[in-house]
């Protein structure tokens, strides 16, 4: 295949990819964040490789570009970014306890988790959402194809349901950025990172 045929056929199957994002669920998303904002919880925000980037770029427009200047701001931290903690927990624990163990010391019932997990199934990512469940947080989960068990284990499920890798984590990085400026743009002047 030739790369003009590749890059027209990906971005027609990303249009499609885009076109399912359940967008009702993404508004409630944009509700629990700015209840969690409006009353002082903190958000917390995990996942792995590409999904890594995607949560420390959210945590970097919603610090910058939905709280500078502003007289309400986000608490919001990204779990896989304290890459110390994370090397130390998975050499002497268990990889699968990376984000758990920060949310127990940081974490308060009526706080919120975003975990984003492209197949869903991701270990980690899936113990921090159980435990958070289990102690009162409110559990957001960005999916990609079937959901896998993040899916159901969420609370609050906003999957890009298609087997693609790359066109979940593109879909990923576009409801992060529906979220982002939506805050920027209709709470405030505009701006972001």
């Amino acid at each position: 295949m030739q790369a003009d045929q590749f890059i027209a056929e990906y971005r027609a199957r990303l249009s499609e990819t885009l076109g399912r994002i359940p967008l009702d669920r993404v508004a409630q998303a944009i509700e629990w964040l700015r209840e969690a904002r409006d009353s002082g919880r903190g958000i917390f925000i995990c996942g792995n490789g590409g999904s890594a980037a995607t949560a420390s770029h959210f945590v970097c427009d919603v610090l910058k570009g939905c709280s500078y200047g502003r007289p309400q701001r986000f608490r919001i931290l990204a779990l896989n970014d304290n890459l110390p903690t994370l090397t130390a927990y998975s050499n002497d624990v268990s990889y699968e306890q990376v984000f758990v163990e920060p949310l127990k010391n940081f974490a308060q019932p009526g706080d919120v988790l975003i975990a984003l997990s492209g197949s869903g199934n991701s270990p980690n990512v899936l113990r921090a959402v159980e435990w958070a469940n289990a102690n009162g947080l409110r559990t957001i989960g960005l999916t990609g194809r079937g959901g896998g068990r993040l899916g159901p284990l969420a609370q609050l499920e906003i999957r890009v349901a298609d087997p693609h890798m790359g066109r979940i984590e593109d879909g990923h990085m576009i409801v992060c950025h529906m979220i982002a400026y939506y805050f920027m743009e209709s709470e405030g002047a505009g701006g972001g990172c």
